[in-house]
């Protein structure tokens, strides 16, 4: 599936990185918890990437729950946890808003295309914990990997399924 060294990792952050709290946003570095795995996952899985992004929709931002600086604050320990990551693109628009960023449209994608050249988006892989995720990687021209056990609409197949990190490092190593 994968050649050795594929063009870009693109992670979800809230479910997949970390754990995502119900009916919440993580609104600051205290509810900021790591999901298992996840630290020497990306480690073992970064020589065969040549970009890890990650890009996440965070409309607790635009309803006001917190601030650009909050996310800033978040982001920035996770890149310190996980310094294996390039990238962060966020979306803080609001779901009804049809931003061109906020996924599933592929805005992010593009713009990681753009900042990174050497980023084939059909040689990627996108891997998302919901519906939005996987659409977004499928409109972009990804492989994408649907990461824990929440269903997915009966209309929206994944390319691959893993339940926690481990699966996710056999699935892409052994290819």
């Amino acid at each position: 599936m994968f050649n050795p060294i594929c063009s870009a990792l693109f992670l979800d952050r809230d479910g997949v990185i970390n754990y995502r709290l119900p009916n919440d946003y993580v609104k600051n570095i205290e509810q900021f918890v790591l999901m298992p795995g996840v630290v020497e996952a990306l480690a073992a899985l970064q020589p065969l990437f040549a970009r890890i992004i990650v890009v996440t929709n965070q409309q607790g931002v635009g309803k006001g729950l917190m601030t650009e600086v909050d996310l800033e604050a978040i982001h920035a320990e996770m890149l310190r946890k996980l310094p294996m990551i390039d990238r962060v693109y966020h979306c803080s628009a609001l779901a009804t808003a049809q931003h061109p960023d906020r996924k599933p449209n592929i805005g992010m994608a593009l713009k990681a295309a753009r900042d990174f050249p050497e980023i084939d988006l059909g040689a990627s892989i996108m891997i998302g914990d919901t519906a939005t995720d996987i659409e977004f990687g499928k409109r972009a021209g990804m492989k994408t990997l649907h990461f824990g056990n929440e269903p997915l609409p009966v209309d929206l197949k994944a390319d691959f399924h893993a339940s926690n990190w481990q699966e996710v490092v056999e699935l892409l190593l052994v290819r």
